[in-house]
């Protein structure tokens, strides 16, 4: 069921969503070729310490057969399209890198996502994060009392379909607050008028995945991450959003 928080509740997940987005931003500092995945996870649970919060991740259910996620950060690379697991890879120069994360302040979660290149990317691959990162803005445009969770969707995969890309139909955004997972499902495709109807109080993180191929998926050999059946390159930008009387706010602002 769909919880509606209170104002005090969202500023406690507005505290929450700062504080993930000026690790994030720090951890994309750190973002260049040579430097692993694993060295940019020990990083960013070093600022976690820092800050005082604690991991949104790391422990959550997770993976092919059903782990618990073992990091703090996932990082994936190129065609894993999310929960990439940190590792020994270093990133190489024209890499693409998803970042996504979150945390947990005073029992609220927060959940943010972010697609970098890895020093000089083709021209392709940084339009492929820039239609993405537009289609979150495009989304998020759509975050008002009385519109619907198949507005956002619809949204989102008519401007992504339109620049040549696909959206992926097996995973999507989610709602936020005690649990990082909570109702309503929201996806990256659907139709407009139907679905959820948005209501004041709603807290949701939308969350465009969007390929250069195909959008059909696999497992990782890691068990953990997802990505393109066909290898191709894929983006994930996403917001935690608060749905507010006049419109919406975003609480992990970058």
């Amino acid at each position: 069921m769909t919880t509606i928080k209170t104002k005090e509740e969202i500023e406690l997940m507005r505290e929450s969503g700062r504080i993930a987005a000026e690790i994030l931003g720090k951890v994309q500092e750190a973002v260049k070729p040579g430097v692993t995945t694993k060295e940019l996870d020990k990083l960013t649970e070093k600022l976690i310490f820092g800050y005082g919060v604690k991991s949104a991740f790391k422990g959550q259910p997770s993976g092919k057969n059903g782990e618990f996620y073992p990091a703090v950060l996932c990082a994936s690379v190129n065609s894993v399209v999310v929960h990439g697991l940190p590792s020994g890879y270093k990133l190489q120069n024209g890499d693409i890198l998803g970042l996504d994360f979150g945390v947990v302040y005073k029992g609220w979660y927060s959940d943010l996502a972010l697609t970098v290149p890895v020093g000089e990317a083709s021209d392709e691959a940084r339009r492929l994060i820039d239609v993405t990162k537009r289609a979150l803005r495009q989304g998020i445009k759509k975050v008002r009392p009385g519109n619907t969770i198949g507005d956002i969707g619809n949204t989102i995969q008519r401007w992504v379909e339109s620049r040549g890309f696909e959206v992926v139909r097996d995973l999507c955004g989610h709602g936020v607050g005690r649990e990082l997972h909570e109702e309503p499902q929201v996806s990256n495709f659907g139709k407009r008028h139907k679905g959820e109807v948005l209501k004041e109080g709603m807290v949701i993180a939308i969350e465009p995945m969007v390929t250069a191929g195909s959008w059909e998926l696999v497992h990782s050999p890691d068990n953990q991450g997802f990505e393109t059946k066909d290898k191709s390159l894929s983006a994930h930008f996403e917001h935690t959003v608060a749905v507010t009387r006049d419109g919406c706010e975003v609480l992990t602002k970058w």
